[in-house]
């Protein structure tokens, strides 16, 4: 008999941890996005980590600022940010409070309010791209700078929460190079993913954008 996942909410004692501990634990989970239009929820089968100050990849490497300070505050807390002038990412944050860490989510299934997202996501082929990737998923929830800051502990009603689900098993998670970091932190393997799944995207290394003329 296959058991259904878990639907109790993720505690914040779950988020008060070292990031190496909690983004391998984040598989596996499910992501509620309430949104206006009613309810997304996600499995997650991809997710980076970025250990703050201490990580050279991390928004938070050269300290706090406007865009970061989310990332300094209390666990559990949903980091946005926008890039290249077009996508938000999803981030939830780590580890002890005035220590910023966080996890990027950059992949998962669909798995209730398909044709919200489907809504959102157009261009995708199929529901196994809805959310291939950190725009693609932020895209596909409806995610934008308005987040940013959302507790995703505060419960039921809150636009963002965790549900236990069904952790991934230890020897499904595989764990590589994170996806288009440069520099010293290029080569941290910080990137997990679940072995096999088909909606975790494609490792691709970063390339220096070129300058102008």
């Amino acid at each position: 008999m296959i058991e259904s996942p878990d639907r109790t909410p993720l505690p914040r004692s779950f988020f008060d941890r070292p990031v190496l501990e909690v983004a391998p634990d984040l598989l596996g989970r499910v992501l509620v996005r309430l949104t206006d239009d009613g309810p997304i929820e996600l499995r997650l089968t991809e997710v980076e980590a970025y250990a703050g100050e201490a990580d050279p990849g991390s928004h938070a490497f050269r300290g706090r600022t406007a865009r970061n300070a989310v990332m300094f505050g209390p666990p559990g807390h949903a980091y946005v940010y926008f890039t290249y002038g077009m996508w938000h990412c999803l981030n939830l944050v780590c580890g002890p409070e005035g220590h910023a860490s966080g996890v990027l989510l950059r992949a998962g299934e669909i798995q209730t309010g398909h044709e919200l997202a489907r809504k959102r996501r157009a261009s995708a082929r199929n529901d196994r791209e809805l959310a291939k990737g950190p725009a693609r998923l932020a895209t596909a929830l409806d995610v934008d700078r308005t987040l940013d800051g959302t507790d995703a502990c505060a419960g039921p009603e809150s636009p963002l929460s965790v549900l236990t689900g069904t952790p991934a098993p230890t020897d499904q998670i595989r764990t590589g190079p994170r996806t288009g970091v440069s520099g010293d932190g290029a080569t941290h393997p910080w990137r997990f993913w679940i072995d096999g799944d088909p909606t975790v995207s494609p490792y691709r290394a970063h390339v220096p954008r070129r300058r102008r003329a």
